[in-house]
């Protein structure tokens, strides 16, 4: 069910529909080299070849992992002996440097137009040298309706279809087969494949596929997230950001999101991040609750270790927020990577070998524990930073109320 020509690509209108850059370029015949980026079965291929049916140029597919330099040299002698050869390149983040500098000069004069495939980030994952010469193009996840339409097709067509089934599927049924696969038509297309051919002809000779099939052929909801691409840190991304913006539906959600694709390590980690980094003084027993829920959840593992991270996902999304220790090391990091400390002041220094009283460690350091309130004023930063103030709150609870408080009296303010 691969399209042959533009106009039958499924969804993708930001690239293929009147007036983009794709169809453009297949309008004119002036393709250029591009890489297409995004999940699995979204029309990655699907792409290419509608791209080569629309303007008859041969089209070739190799994978950048598995197929040699020599495969490669095959596509280009071709290319040399009939013309503009369209090939696709699948795993191109896997391509390495011998048959990068082959296939550079060939990108070049135009021989071969190279349309790369990749999962992968190509920003993070494609090495820069042929990124810079190819065009990126995001291919998005399809809409229910876009999927709807493809297995619509795939059960009229009797050429390369089902058509020639007697197939009978309730609107209902098609709707779930396209709803549940994450915009994934291959895993669509698969399943209703399946189950069309593990489903018995009733008595009147009819292929009656039910919900009952539909959900047994595809199992449960594929997960588009993998622990490599950008999915995974997507779905961490949105998930503490859900938390910091008190959003719990949210939280709630993207934590299942995680725990269905078995990523409960991650998980705990993230909860352990938010609370110090988002919640810290805000809600100081709120932290103190998600490590002891963190601890939970490892010790009893999935699927029950859901239960005290949802509970400590909820406790945290609903609690005030605070980063000021988080604003804080930032600051006094910046500081200390673009060197503007210096040296440790000579009462604050070690004294404890022989000899060090001579060089000035620790004399005149007073000890705060002999002091009222076990706290003196003097020195602590190096000099080039003494009145350097890192820590500013700004409270939401009653706590940070507390130790902003305190902070300013010691800091005589």
């Amino acid at each position: 069910m691969r399209p042959r020509e533009i106009d039958e690509v499924l969804g993708q209108a930001h690239l293929v529909s009147d007036g983009k850059i794709i169809r453009r370029m297949v309008d004119a015949k002036r393709l250029s080299s591009m890489i297409l980026y995004g999940p699995p079965g979204t029309g990655k291929t699907s792409i290419a070849s509608a791209i080569a049916g629309s303007t008859k140029y041969a089209f070739r597919t190799l994978n950048a992992a598995t197929d040699s330099k020599k495969d490669l040299e095959i596509v280009v002698e071709e290319a040399k002996m009939s013309g503009t050869v369209i090939l696709l390149l699948d795993e191109i983040h896997r391509l390495n440097k011998v048959k990068q500098d082959f296939l550079l000069p060939h990108l070049e004069n135009g021989r071969i137009i190279l349309i790369g495939a990749t999962t992968e980030n190509p920003y993070i994952s494609i090495n820069p040298a042929i990124r810079s010469r190819l065009q990126i193009f995001e291919v998005k996840p399809l809409t229910p309706d876009d999927i709807q339409m493809g297995l619509k097709r795939a059960l009229t067509d009797k050429d390369r279809g089902l058509g020639e089934m007697p197939i009978v599927i309730a609107d209902d049924v098609l709707r779930h087969f396209a709803s549940t696969t994450q915009g994934d038509i291959r895993s669509a297309l698969n399943a209703l494949e399946l189950a069309a051919l593990s489903t018995s002809p009733d008595a009147d000779g009819n292929i009656v596929i039910t919900q009952a099939v539909a959900e047994e052929c595809l199992q449960h909801k594929r997960l588009n997230h993998d622990k490599d691409g950008d999915a995974h840190y997507d779905v961490i991304s949105a998930f503490q950001k859900s938390i910091r913006g008190s959003d719990v539906d949210a939280a709630l959600y993207y934590l299942a999101v995680l725990l269905e694709a078995g990523e409960l390590t991650i998980a705990c980690r993230r909860l352990l991040i938010i609370a110090y980094e988002d919640i810290g003084f805000g809600n100081p027993a709120a932290t103190e609750r998600t490590v002891a829920a963190v601890t939970a959840a490892e010790k009893v593992g999935l699927p029950e270790a859901a239960i005290p991270l949802a509970f400590a996902t909820s406790d945290l999304a609903l609690s005030p927020k605070s980063n000021t220790s988080y604003r804080a090391f930032n600051e006094a990091m910046a500081d200390v990577r673009k060197g503007a400390g210096g040296p440790v002041p000579d009462h604050l220094r070690d004294a404890h070998y022989q000899g060090a009283e001579k060089l000035g460690r620790s004399v005149g350091y007073k000890y705060p524990h002999d002091y009222p309130g076990h706290h003196v004023s003097q020195q602590y930063l190096p000099d080039p930073l003494k009145n350097r103030r890192y820590f500013q709150a700004e409270p939401t609870g009653k706590y940070e109320e507390a130790i902003a408080g305190l902070y300013e009296r010691l800091k005589g303010n």
